[in-house]
């Protein structure tokens, strides 16, 4: 099951029950540290891609 499934009545159900379960001041604090975390994910990810390709690089040059 994907997310692409859910549609927007699902999404709004979403987040009224976020809204109940954390109230409306919290919202914005929670939103923040979910975009710092999922940026921080992002760049850690295209470290560690970028990281392996200079390795496939490095291990291919010796090769030849």
């Amino acid at each position: 099951m994907s997310f692409s499934s859910i549609g927007i009545p699902g999404l709004i159900l979403i987040l009224i029950i976020a809204l109940i379960v954390f109230g409306p001041s919290k919202l914005p604090e929670l939103g923040r540290a979910f975009g710092r975390t999922l940026s921080e994910f992002k760049s850690s990810t295209r470290e560690l891609v970028s990281h392996d390709d200079k390795d496939e690089d490095k291990s291919s040059a010796n090769k030849n």
